[in-house]
């Protein structure tokens, strides 16, 4: 079952970060994907683990004190970004009417 697990586990997260590394030059988030990738590895591998920890040490953490206030998740901007995508799809899925 270990096996199995490690298996699954390098298929995966392989396939992550190859997707994260293709996004490097095609149009995407790779910044995002490329993390996700060795978060997915380092389960079951230390190399990943060290490249995470690398990773992490580019981008400078947000200290506990700054005086920038962290933004709150409320039901009211959860309901309005929910709103604006249901109205996207909608609007995206309803055919086109012909001006004549």
């Amino acid at each position: 079952m270990k096996h199995i697990k490690r298996i699954v586990v390098m298929v995966v997260g392989g396939t992550v970060l190859a997707l994260g590394i293709a996004l490097i030059v095609l149009p995407g988030p790779a910044f995002i994907v490329i993390p996700l990738g060795l978060a997915i590895l380092a389960i079951e591998f230390a190399w990943a683990r060290r490249w995470l920890r690398s990773a992490r040490s580019l981008f400078p953490r947000r200290s506990k004190d700054e005086s920038a206030p962290r933004k709150k998740f409320t039901v009211q901007s959860f309901r309005r970004s929910a709103g604006f995508l249901l109205r996207q799809v909608r609007r995206t899925l309803t055919p086109k009417r012909k001006v004549t």
